[in-house]
């Protein structure tokens, strides 16, 4: 997943160009010094490029102010959850010493920087960028983020760069990530499993400085273990602590094929678990749900069956993911999550060949019908995979957008059970009979 963090000192126009890059009014505008304290995030998408945009407060540096002293700790944290950081700066009132605190500061981060210079609202006042060479953070881009002016240029570059880190972390090794709300026992789950074999590769580091990479050697295939526990900064403001963890959950989801939801047996099921599991149904991902800390639990030999009906009725539509029961204390069942996630991942690379996929499924597909909808028959002519990672799969029929909702969920769970795709995302596309084969598969 990719994160820019807009920084800047005070009342420079963070907030509104975060407004006019998301396209909405999220984050406060006012012309008082300092009215972002909190931090704002969402999604934003430039040139097909999806990322993350976080919206920091005004950063005063070598104050002993204690609001402004917590402000400027989490513009630090979010710089290092960033893969880019957005510096934006004043035209109308030029290069201020508080401008090359910041430059400096940033220089150290060692992070990709773009500079922007805001309030350039005529070409006649794009001149006044020229100044912010001296910070020494490369050429700046004039901008007004009021009228949007000139914000099509900088969005290219943050694109380019997006581009270049994708490039460079291209694997071929399989990832799994740790991820659960706090305190349900991710890192000790990463740990019983690295200290199962003697045979690691020293831990190396992720993405960011709070997310660690650690390499299992597991029947000497090596396997990328993402943990996503703890934040390692300490910050002052406890509300921060949720919304980084929730970047760094959404990254670690986003960067791996299939994902490990731990769960606290002693809670069960609940809405911040189920949000999770919703973010990893969402990214099309692997996903594996473990059940930790069962070694505290009373139980006979229904317990495991009726817990599992349990979760599955409270999820619903993602009654697909396997479920395991495990203990990082006593170790128990722990390498059954390493064997179950190849497991999943070959199901996610699974090739159908036409003629299987057609003489399979069109016979559940005649038996059971869509229903008639506007005095219209439906029928499903044909069938054909056009992608793995996940699998989809592209249907033809005679009214596509007409498709209920309900039928498609029939479809799924059909292939599922006729090809045993357990713990996979599944996608269906639904086109006209006589769109060409390779129109779909650019889509």
């Amino acid at each position: 997943m990719n994160i820019v963090a807009i920084v800047g000192r005070p009342n420079v126009g963070k907030s509104t160009l975060f407004n006019r890059i998301v396209g909405k009014r999220k984050a406060i505008v006012d012309p008082t010094s300092g009215v972002t304290r909190d931090r704002i995030y969402d999604h934003a998408e430039w040139n097909g490029k999806s990322f993350y945009i976080i919206d920091t407060g005004g950063i005063v540096i070598g104050t002993e102010d204690k609001i402004q002293k917590a402000i400027l700790e989490q513009a630090k944290i979010a710089m290092d959850e960033a893969n880019v950081v957005l510096y934006v700066c004043d035209a109308r009132d030029g290069v201020t010493p508080f401008d090359i605190d910041i430059a400096e500061m940033l220089r150290q981060s060692n992070k990709p920087v773009i500079l922007v210079v805001n309030k350039c609202d005529n070409h006649i006042q794009d001149n006044l960028a020229y100044e912010f060479y001296s910070l020494g953070l490369g050429d700046p881009f004039p901008i007004s983020a009021l009228n949007g002016r000139n914000t099509g240029d900088f969005l290219d570059a943050i694109a380019l760069s997006f581009t270049k880190n994708e490039i460079k972390q291209q694997d071929k090794r399989l990832k799994i990530s740790i991820v659960g709300k706090p305190n349900v026992g991710k890192s000790s789950i990463v740990n019983a499993l690295l200290g199962q074999n003697r045979n690691i590769v020293t831990d190396i580091p992720g993405t960011t400085r709070d997310s660690i990479d650690s390499i299992l050697k597991y029947y000497n295939e090596e396997i990328i273990i993402i943990d996503t526990a703890g934040l390692r900064r300490q910050s002052r403001i406890k509300e921060n602590l949720e919304m980084y963890s929730i970047l760094r959950t959404s990254k670690a989801i986003s960067r791996c094929d299939v994902s490990v939801v731990v769960l606290d047996a002693s809670q069960g099921l609940e809405n911040q678990d189920k949000k999770i599991i919703d973010q990893v149904a969402e990214e099309k991902k692997g996903i594996i749900i473990v059940v930790n800390k069962w070694d505290l639990i009373e139980k006979d030999s229904k317990t495991a069956d009726e817990y599992t009906k349990a979760i599955y009725s409270l999820l619903k539509t993602h009654s697909y993911a396997p479920v395991i029961y495990t203990s990082a204390l006593t170790k128990q069942r722990l390498t059954k999550i390493i064997s179950t996630a190849k497991e999943i991942q070959k199901r996610r690379t699974l090739r159908i060949s036409t003629s299987k996929l057609n003489k399979t499924m069109l016979p559940f597909l005649e038996k059971t019908p869509p229903p008639s909808v506007q005095g219209k028959d439906l029928r499903i002519n044909y069938i054909t995979q056009v992608g793995t990672e996940p699998p989809v799969f592209a249907f033809f029929c005679n009214h596509p957008k007409l498709i209920p909702d309900s039928y498609k969920r029939f479809i799924e769970n059909t292939l599922r059970r006729q090809f045993d795709l357990v713990g996979t995302a599944v996608s269906l596309v639904f086109r006209r009979k006589n769109i060409p084969w390779e129109e779909i598969q650019k889509e």
